[in-house]
């Protein structure tokens, strides 16, 4: 080529280059493009935010007229001498807990047969029985009092779906059927009188009550060890206790209320503070997140302590230990894990793993290990280990990314000055990755708290906060979780109502977690992206 001819060429280039897509130059329309996708990322996190909340947002305001009903149709009224029925029936729990650790004594340590057992424990069962009868004065009147108060909150729930009938009828034109509707005022005050007018009773009986209990618990059955007898002697200090509470529930029902107006505030922390979740009641229903929160994080927790040494000793292993040869092997397995439906393994969790964990529970020489044996196959261990499986590919893939970032002369000066491989990795390698593993666990953690399938299908669904006390041993209890519950129950709630807004509202707590997990591993992995630049 002449040198004539190269000014002809350059113009012909630089035009080819700027050739123009819908008047955009290359490097604009890639620009746009993921720039595009960045925004729609927003607008999608955006449009998700707006539709829960707007979906969400009348919750509060059902729950306090739910609340208020709660109130002035006396099951409130009735509930406060309920309590009493209900730490009366704890206590004959805890009792019948003594009696199966006694007959595991004497079965298992001393070798006696169910029927030597049996008669060994017929003064403590003599003394369980005495004790059940003592709350039966009360049980009558609140028997008696809950028909009533059903039949107020029924007569206000018709009420209401009278008056909804007639504003349907209006709107739509209907004014004769609209004025044929019948709609009566209720009178509460009215309504109650027989049920505040019990009250008298119900401090003669809650008196009797007292004294039996007192008389029952006098003198405690004898138990073969000091272990059950402590055991023992600590019931009748917690019978103790609750006799004198019975002041306060007399004192709450003489100054009750039913016109007291229910502030907002209780209807938001009935939500946030409730223990109960229970829907569909002929009573009450109550929506309290606590026993779903704390199921989501159990679960989550038990998959973290499993999943976080796997999936960040893999990844140690396989980015400063392993050869190639196992490189291949290894990373492509772990990985294809995430390619594994979630529903098959909650299969996989019913059908094998919560059998095979039952079973090894069984073992007699496992007893030793807090809650084995268990009955439950679908707990909350059950799902955790399912979970780990799930998290263990993200924490291993990120852990390995943030390894492979620690600059190669850290264990280059390593070895110079002596250090052994395993000291290298141990004491500069993964300190020097350390905010991006912890960025990896986060993630993992986010991954594991917002998964429904096998949570669903695996933790047991059991709607009430475990038993804390019984230490490692809760583990093995059913659990239900955020993500459980609206994936069971959406599909039978009426749009619009207050279950139906109580779900959405679930629904934005979990997307907070989530939210709130991931901002906190992004900001880590920035920390630790200036540290090593």
């Amino acid at each position: 080529m002449s040198l004539e001819s190269a000014p002809t060429i350059r113009p012909f280039v630089i035009e080819k280059a700027r050739t123009r897509l819908f008047g955009l130059t290359l490097d604009e329309c890639i620009h746009a493009f993921f720039g595009g996708n960045a925004f729609m990322a927003v607008v999608v996190l955006a449009l998700i935010t707006v539709f829960l909340f707007r979906e969400g947002a009348d919750f509060f305001g059902q729950n306090r007229a739910n609340l208020r009903i709660y109130r002035e149709a006396g099951l409130e009224y009735v509930d406060y001498m309920r309590q009493q029925e209900k730490d009366h029936t704890a206590l004959t729990r805890y009792l019948f807990d003594v009696r199966m650790r006694t007959v595991k004594y004497l079965t298992g340590v001393k070798g006696l047969t169910m029927a030597q057992t049996n008669a060994q424990l017929a003064a403590f069962d003599d003394f369980s029985s005495r004790y059940g009868d003592t709350v039966e004065p009360v049980r009558g009147i609140v028997a008696d009092l809950t028909e009533v108060a059903t039949a107020i909150k029924t007569k206000f729930t018709v009420n209401e779906d009278a008056k909804e009938g007639r504003r349907q009828l209006l709107a739509g034109g209907k004014k004769d059927e609209a004025a044929a509707v019948a709609i009566t005022n209720l009178d509460f005050k009215a309504e109650l009188a027989p049920l505040v007018g019990t009250l008298p009773a119900f401090k003669d009986a809650s008196a009797t009550f007292a004294k039996n209990l007192e008389q029952v618990v006098a003198t405690v059955p004898v138990l073969p060890t000091p272990e059950l007898q402590s055991r023992m002697l600590k019931f009748q200090q917690l019978t103790r206790d609750y006799i004198a509470t019975f002041p306060a529930t007399i004192h709450e029902l003489e100054t009750w209320d039913y016109t007291k107006p229910v502030p907002f505030t209780q209807s938001l922390t009935a939500f946030v503070f409730g223990r109960e979740w229970l829907t569909a009641s002929f009573w009450q229903d109550w929506y309290g997140v606590i026993p779903l929160l704390v199921g989501s994080l159990m679960v989550s927790f038990i998959a973290l302590v499993l999943a976080v040494p796997l999936g960040v000793g893999a990844a140690i292993y396989v980015n400063q230990i392993a050869s190639a040869r196992e490189q291949k092997l290894i990373k492509p397995a772990i990985e294809f894990i995430s390619a594994i439906p979630s529903v098959v393994l909650g299969f996989f969790g019913i059908a094998v793993l919560g059998q095979l964990l039952r079973a090894i529970s069984q073992v007699a020489w496992l007893d030793w290990i807090p809650g084995f044996p268990f009955a439950e196959r679908l707990n909350a261990l059950t799902a955790g280990c399912l979970l780990a499986l799930i998290a263990v590919p993200t924490i291993f893939t990120l852990a390995e990314d943030a390894l492979n970032n620690v600059p190669r002369s850290f264990k280059e000066a390593s070895f110079a000055l002596g250090a052994s491989r395993l000291q290298t990795v141990l004491r500069i390698i993964v300190p020097a990755s350390l905010s991006g593993i912890v960025s990896a666990v986060l993630l993992g953690l986010g991954r594991v708290i917002g998964e429904t399938m096998v949570v669903l299908l695996c933790a047991g669904n059991r709607i009430a906060i475990p038993d804390f006390t019984a230490g490692l041993a809760v583990v093995t209890q059913p659990v239900h979780t955020m993500t459980g519950i609206i994936a069971q129950e959406m599909g039978e709630v009426v749009r619009g109502s207050i279950h139906y807004r109580a779900l959405f509202i679930v629904g934005i707590v979990l997307f907070s977690l989530a939210l709130l997990i991931n901002f906190l591993a992004q900001k880590i992995v920035r920390k630790y992206r200036i540290s090593i630049g």
